[in-house]
């Protein structure tokens, strides 16, 4: 599915908000995106730019769910099915993303958001990058990029597969970073197991996709993309940074990759996607990934029901799981599998299969009223997020794990949760 084509769903059932006034792209439209965060807005004019902006793409599980075609209790099983069984994707001659092709890159043409005063600019939020490794074959992953130059863009590159392949290549990298897509790319995109799993099967397993080549490199890329940056990871550094994080808190400045972008691809009228930092879409985009990881670890020794990444905790710190107990040690050993499976999280709570852990108030009651604290609690210190302002310099951390669930040896019927009317 395009984007354009998820957009269009998301009007015919009356939940695209349409801003037409002239918007600024400095602070403007982020502040608005800030004010409607849970929608998707289109802004119809743009200041200095013939581009279009869509932001809050990705703000819902909802959203996601509409994309992929499925339930919003499913999602957690459709991720899993798409990462177990991904699907050759096919090649096509010709892709909307190359309606236009501009030689002679200018990135200022591009309605890229400054998102806060602070920042040392505007930012490419959205883009997903492509790059393709002799061994380990295609991966496709997010990088936040801001404009040095009209040519030129400096990226936070964690050091996570894309950094391997550079490591490993000889030369500059080719790379081709792709601006608007559909929340089931994007999802794809945001999925981080195994170096040699290619996110682009991913996506075509949740939902039907097809590749084009680029113009001045190898690459594949969607071909219903809106925009497509051709370019090569460079040796030459820059400093980049500060910028907000998932943890409404500035990432520091330091020295990354310089990346020389050679040639623009876009649609006509094309439709500049921004993903608003530190939001609903930025915390979902990178919990919802982890969400099955956890599941698997946990479902190696008890029956796992359900998880999430709260949006209290940045969908990054905090867990819930739901398993369905069946031995006194259960809960407890979901906690530490929990903990293996994402290192980067410091609290989780495990409940009961009654507990609906999509609704805190359950989640809170369980706490309550079948917790205690020198019986259930597990608290170890371990290297953490480095998204954690509170951790040591080190990322060595205090991790907490709550066992609310019923306690083994008491009687069940004392902690039954009774439902009126029933």
């Amino acid at each position: 599915m395009s984007l354009r084509k998820f957009v269009n769903k998301i009007d015919n059932k009356n939940c695209l908000k349409r801003v037409s006034k002239e918007v600024d792209p400095y602070l403007e439209v982020a502040r608005t995106l800030r004010e409607n965060e849970g929608s998707v807005v289109l802004f119809e004019r743009v200041k200095n730019s013939d581009y279009r902006i869509i932001g809050g793409i990705c703000s819902s599980r909802d959203n996601f769910s509409l994309a992929i075609g499925c339930k919003r209790e499913g999602l957690l099983q459709k991720i899993i099915d798409a990462v177990d069984s991904p699907r050759d994707v096919e090649i096509v001659k010709r892709g909307s993303c190359q309606e236009v092709v501009e030689r002679d890159v200018n990135l200022y043409k591009i309605p890229i958001l400054t998102y806060t005063s602070e920042d040392m600019g505007s930012y490419i939020t959205s883009g997903v990058f492509i790059a393709n490794d002799t061994e380990f074959g295609y991966n496709m992953s997010f990088h936040r990029a801001s404009p040095i130059s009209k040519d030129r863009l400096v990226a936070r590159i964690c050091q996570r597969d894309l950094y391997r392949y550079m490591e490993r290549s000889k030369k500059d990298l080719s790379v081709s970073i792709c601006i608007g897509l559909d929340p089931s790319v994007l999802l794809a995109a945001a999925i981080s197991i195994d170096i040699k799993i290619n996110e682009l099967e991913i996506a075509n397993s949740l939902s039907s996709l097809k590749l084009v080549r680029c113009k001045t490199n190898d690459l594949l890329v969607p071909a219903d993309s809106e925009i497509v940056l051709e370019g090569r990871i460079t040796r030459e550094k820059h400093i980049e940074g500060p910028f907000l994080d998932i943890t409404r808190t500035y990432d520091t400045a330091r020295e990354e990759p310089v990346i020389e972008i050679d040639c623009i691809t876009h649609r006509r009228n094309p439709i500049y996607q921004a993903l608003l930092p530190a939001s609903r879409e930025h915390e979902l985009l990178m919990g919802m990934p982890r969400e099955p990881v956890i599941y698997r670890k946990v479902n190696e020794i008890c029956k796992c029901r359900d998880v999430i990444l709260t949006h209290g905790g940045c969908s990054w710190l905090h867990g819930i799981v739901k398993i369905d107990k069946k031995n006194a040690g259960d809960g407890k050993k979901a906690i530490n599998a929990a903990f293996e499976a994402h290192p980067s999280m410091k609290h989780v709570i495990i409940v009961d299969d009654d507990i609906d852990i999509h609704k805190l108030e359950e989640v809170e009651w369980s706490i309550a009223t079948r917790f205690q604290a020198g019986r259930d609690l597990v608290m170890k210190r371990e290297r953490g997020s480095s998204l954690d302002p509170s951790a040591d310099d080190d990322r060595m951390t205090y991790k907490i794990g709550l066992d609310a669930t019923i306690p083994w040896d008491i009687d069940i019927e004392k902690f039954k949760k009774i439902e009126l009317g029933k």
